[in-house]
């Protein structure tokens, strides 16, 4: 960013405010061009005189103020404008409107009235043309020459080809300069759109929109029907002590992902990994009612439970003969969420409460491969979802007991339509997902089925 500041702050030098000197000495030396070639030498009418000297007088004051510290105001240089069209005015009716010289002194002053200011510059600098025009000629009547001499028109046209020339190389350099900005910018935009990028990457959704669109409303603390979800790997601790950093970490990295795209999927928002934890939240973004944020939530770890069986298999292939297996729970209720932290060091974007400390409290209670939720998740979730009573526990930070619920599968699942089945026993494990079996598919998936029920059906075993 420092380049292209560095890059924009060195001006070039048509830049105000010495563009409008420059305009101004070509418009001065025509000036004074014209009259001088007009004027009866020795005999210099007075009126010629006194606009030759007041021009070359005005030219060096202008110049002066140009070469201030401080940029000339705004409001000094719509004066010094006026002064130029009245020159201008005052010129064009001493030498008796000869038809060049006023065609091209006026064509230059709208010229660069409009380019210069607009609408409203080029209606103050008409004004001051005519009022100059008129006023000059009560001191030398005009004598309206249509057909003028080369000599008086010279330095007219000297002037304004001079002008045309100057301002089609600032029109060059300007846009050369713009293009070179331009790129600049391009790069600098596409460099912190990457950066944006990977910064969402590491924000909760809330904060990343809050943020990029300036609005730090959104994460005033503030009370809120959530639905709260953790989830860790049982034995993930000791399996650290056996296997290799870079392997762990692949494994880590894997299992994370794949259960950040369900989490996506669902329509959750990760609060945060805790190791190999994970802390979701149901209802901060985007809630759909209390009802459905829990089904929701409950069918997420559902498919997160479906998920590990794969990669369980995916493991064992290489090489990690550990089944790892994942703890859940989910709870609902009134929590507290918004910023927290340090404003000055560290800000955290979370959930705090007791409902947000009972699902941690379920999650270490379920056993491996386990989804606990409390009563309150329960009677939301029971038309949809067949669950189990496990009866009362005791909770940690919780003077009373809790019930709890085992989670068992979809209603729709089970029975007559059940279409996800799992077992598992020493030398034997299966998941089946009908959902996800391909039409092309089906015809493999049934002949290995056959093939291992014959051969184990065939296959003495002691």
């Amino acid at each position: 960013m420092i380049e292209l500041k560095d890059k924009i702050s060195t001006a070039d030098i048509w830049l105000q405010p010495l563009r409008s000197f420059y305009f101004r000495s070509l418009i001065c030396f025509a000036v004074v061009g014209t009259l001088a070639s007009f004027a009866n030498w020795p005999k210099i009418q007075p009126a010629i005189a006194g606009i030759i000297i007041f021009a070359l007088a005005y030219l060096a004051l202008s110049f002066h103020l140009s070469k201030r510290k401080n940029a000339t105001p705004l409001t000094l240089e719509r004066y010094l404008g006026w002064i130029d069209a009245a020159l201008i005015g005052s010129c064009i009716s001493l030498v008796g409107f000869q038809i060049l010289p006023t065609i091209l002194f006026v064509t230059i002053l709208q010229f660069n009235a409009v380019l210069m200011g607009g609408g409203r510059k080029w209606l103050e600098d008409n004004c001051a043309l005519i009022t100059a025009a008129t006023a000059a000629s009560f001191f030398s009547t005009p004598v309206w020459v249509l057909s003028g001499s080369i000599e008086i028109s010279a330095a007219s046209l000297i002037g304004v080809s001079v002008y045309i020339v100057l301002y089609g190389l600032y029109i060059h350099f300007r846009i050369k300069k713009m293009e070179e900005e331009s790129e600049l910018l391009s790069k600098e935009r596409e460099k912190y759109k990457f950066k944006a990028f990977r910064l969402a990457q590491y924000l909760p959704p809330t904060v990343w929109h809050a943020i990029s669109k300036d609005n730090d409303q959104k994460l005033q603390t503030e009370r809120k029907r959530l639905t709260v979800f953790f989830s860790d790997i049982q034995g993930f601790t000791s399996l650290s002590e056996e296997l290799e950093s870079e392997t762990l970490t692949g494994l880590l990295n894997t299992y994370l992902t794949e259960m950040a795209k369900i989490v996506t999927h669902f329509g959750g928002t990760i609060d945060k990994f805790m190791g190999d934890g994970i802390m979701v939240i149901f209802g901060d973004n985007k809630s759909q009612g209390a009802k459905q944020d829990c089904i929701a939530c409950t069918a997420m770890a559902l498919a997160m439970r479906r998920r590990m069986k794969v990669l369980q298999n995916h493991w064992f292939n290489q090489g990690i003969k550990k089944p790892l297996q994942i703890r859940m729970g989910i709870n609902t209720g009134f929590c507290t969420i918004g910023t927290f932290g340090a404003r000055a060091h560290h800000l955290d974007y979370t959930a705090l409460g007791p409902h947000v400390n009972l699902a941690s409290r379920l999650e270490s209670a379920a056993k491996p491969g386990e989804i606990l939720v409390s009563h309150e998740v329960w009677a939301l979730i029971k038309d949809t979802i067949l669950c189990e009573n496990k009866g009362m526990i005791e909770a940690k930070g919780f003077s009373y007991p809790i019930e709890v619920y085992q989670v068992i599968d979809h209603r729709k699942n089970l029975g007559k339509n059940q279409v996800y089945f799992e077992s598992s026993a020493e030398g034997f494990s299966m998941h089946l997902d009908l959902e996800k079996v391909r039409n092309y598919d089906k015809a493999r998936v049934i002949e290995e089925l056959e093939k291992a029920t014959n051969t184990l059906k065939d296959k003495v075993i002691l």
